[in-house]
């Protein structure tokens, strides 16, 4: 990965009046260190981010991106987010980006252990070739993600629906999965439900509906997702959001995998089980996916 712009940022209050934003913007050397030992973002994974993927200088998605960071924050107690002041560093590191696929992620810490807080930054950097999981997909296992589907409601200081730094589990998930002769993981919920992989949501196709896992048992609610729903109700296709047991993976009629960098990956196969892949389908998706989108 080439990181290719790096830009700190003094958050402002939520409901500031301000409208140049260029003072709390400091721009610095992407390679070079930037933060302090006691940064609780790097000592505790306490903080947020979102990932925004960019196609030829184009950002996808911002306001979805930037409502789901303000989400985030209320989940984790965070300052509210400035939306007009994160939007214009978006928008700086756009312009960075390049051509072809780049990625943008947002960052906002706790801050400093007893310290200055909260800590913000954004980084651009080139996106990672995902031409062969789209194209010839991927394989997943299932794995236990240790609670029952309930669990998120009954307890939500776990911050299961917010999408923070702690994502040690996440790759760990990944890990297990290639062990297991796989590309990624599914998350299943101890009582046998479908949530989502560590960093995708799934979208399952039984004839012409198309189904995602209701965005409850602290599953994020996937940007891609949305807009993927969005234009195959557009193109006559049905969408639901459902609790999907865990048996409905290998018997769908398609999956797919997407997310706002690697798009859409096609499920070619279930804990050893071979899966119906589209191809057709699959391409018109992302070939939407890489055109511009707000």
């Amino acid at each position: 990965m080439a990181w290719r712009y790096a830009l700190m940022i003094t958050p402002v209050d939520a409901d500031a009046a301000d409208t140049d934003f260029s003072p709390t913007f400091a721009e610095i050397d992407p390679s070079a260190p930037a933060l302090t030992v006691g940064e609780l973002s790097t000592q505790r994974g306490d903080g947020i981010f979102e990932s925004i993927g960019v196609v030829d200088g184009h950002a996808q998605e911002v306001e979805a991106h930037l409502d789901r960071l303000a989400h985030s924050a209320r989940l984790c107690d965070l300052p509210a987010p400035h939306v007009g002041q994160w939007r214009e560093a978006v928008a700086r590191a756009a312009a960075h980006a390049g051509s072809g696929e780049a990625v943008i992620k947002l960052i906002l810490s706790r801050g400093v252990e007893h310290g200055p807080a909260p800590t913000a930054w954004v980084t651009v950097a080139s996106a990672a070739d995902f031409t062969a999981a789209r194209t010839d997909g991927i394989r997943v296992v299932t794995l236990d993600r240790g609670y029952d589907i309930d669990v998120p409601a009954r307890a939500p200081w776990l911050l299961l629906g917010a999408k923070t730094l702690s994502y040690a589990v996440n790759m760990a998930a990944i890990r297990e999965a290639k062990r297991r002769g796989a590309d990624d993981a599914v998350f299943v919920s101890s009582d046998g439900f479908v949530l989502e992989a560590p960093t995708a949501s799934l979208i399952l196709r039984r004839g012409d509906t198309f189904v995602t896992p209701a965005p409850n048992g602290g599953i994020l609610h996937g940007t891609t997702q949305l807009s993927l729903f969005e234009h195959l109700e557009a193109r006559g296709f049905a969408t639901a959001y459902e609790t999907v047991p865990a048996a409905d993976l290998a018997s769908a009629d398609a999956a797919w995998l997407v997310s706002s960098v690697r798009l859409a990956a096609p499920v070619v196969a279930v804990d050893g089980a071979a899966l119906p892949h589209d191809a057709e389908l699959t391409a018109s998706l992302n070939a939407y996916l890489l055109s511009p989108r707000d």
